[in-house]
């Protein structure tokens, strides 16, 4: 069974109310996470068709086609991990 660990490569930045954490994609797993996200989350915005502003279960976030996501105002480490499985899994 795949897991979080299986897509992402790094975390950076910090969690907390108002800090944005990036999450970089590992590059042979990209494609399948981007698509998986696209495929479960809303589209507010499309520049170019490499950078997406989404919105899943009133979290905002950017995704761009080079694997990396923003997400902005997470408050802790679970509550990223449990995003980001709802949305890669």
């Amino acid at each position: 069974m795949a897991s979080i660990d299986d897509y992402v490569a790094r975390v950076e930045g910090t969690c907390g109310a108002e800090k944005d954490v990036i999450v970089v994609f590992k590059f042979d797993k990209k494609d399948e996470a981007i698509a998986n996200i696209l495929k479960k989350s809303q589209v507010k915005n499309k520049i170019a068709g490499i950078i997406f502003e989404l919105t899943f279960e009133d979290t905002s976030f950017r995704l761009y086609a080079s694997g990396k996501a923003i997400f902005r105002s997470i408050k802790n480490r679970e509550d990223l991990n449990n995003l980001l499985a709802k949305l890669l899994l």
